[in-house]
């Protein structure tokens, strides 16, 4: 198959027989290529970052996942929100999130004398995209198999349907930190709160969903052909009930959906 061999030999090209740390997020793209690493006979492990912006079910979610195709997954403590420009969340935040990810890798790997590639999950349809991630892999050597082998999004599926993964077909899950506005401190106690949300749509079938934080207002985000569900009781009277035992004052649900970066979008002047 020609997805596979390609990916195969870009993993095998790189890592020269040397020890494959895989950035994993549980997501589609670092499964692929902990799968491809696995498949190519690599000595592997998956590095899942464990900090306040992962999400509990995500966690457990990546572990079952690796589980179905034989990886070790290790579990690192990344403590990102110890950084002042993370916690800033000036608009470059996944660069210093990113960075402590590496950096973090880079010392498991002094620690046991490995010698080491670490691969990530970026692909071809990434690198349009702002991504301030993407230069602190670059400052540290980090490899993105997928890119080298020309991979974009549809590319990773088809792939992941071709090895029966279980998550092929699984939406995007940014972190629960790009629910907070650019501009507003990030703080564990306010991913705690998008989290408690989230969790409460994500165990009710309303999933993929957004839990958006405003200060005293959280911002739903879900498809529309869900918004009748939602606004319709009891789900509506124990959604609220959550959200406001989560700390938020008004619940709102945003009209447009569920879109990517809403929290940074600029007003449109009228």
């Amino acid at each position: 198959m020609e997805l596979e061999d390609r990916l195969i030999a870009a993993v095998r090209s790189a890592a020269c027989d040397r020890v494959a740390y895989v950035c994993y997020s549980g997501g589609v793209d670092s499964t692929v290529v902990l799968a491809a690493s696995v498949r190519a006979g690599l000595e592997t492990i998956a590095l899942l970052g464990v900090s306040p912006s992962l999400a509990a079910s995500e966690r457990a979610d990546a572990h079952l996942i690796a589980g179905e195709i034989g990886a070790r997954v290790e579990e690192v403590e990344t403590n990102e929100i110890e950084l002042a420009g993370y916690r800033a969340n000036a608009g470059d935040r996944c660069y210093y999130c990113k960075s402590a990810l590496y950096d973090t890798v880079l010392a498991l790997a002094d620690r046991r004398n490995a010698d080491e590639v670490i691969f990530v999950g970026t692909q071809v349809d990434d690198l349009g995209e702002h991504r301030p991630g993407l230069q602190a892999a670059i400052e540290r050597g980090v490899v993105a198999p997928l890119v080298d082998a020309g991979f974009n999004k549809e590319d990773v599926r088809s792939l992941a349907r071709s090895w029966n993964l279980s998550n092929a077909e699984k939406p995007a899950a940014p972190c629960l930190a790009s629910r907070v506005p650019v501009g507003i401190e990030v703080t564990p106690q306010r991913l705690a709160q998008i989290e408690v949300v989230e969790e409460f749509l994500r165990e009710h079938d309303v999933w993929p969903a957004r839990a958006r934080w405003h200060d005293s207002v959280v911002r739903i985000e879900v498809q529309p052909e869900m918004f009748e569900r939602v606004t319709t009781d009891p789900l509506r009277e124990e959604l609220r009930r959550v959200c406001r035992k989560a700390g938020f004052r008004f619940v709102a649900l945003d009209l447009g959906g569920l879109q990517s970066g809403t929290v940074s979008l600029p007003l449109v002047t009228l």
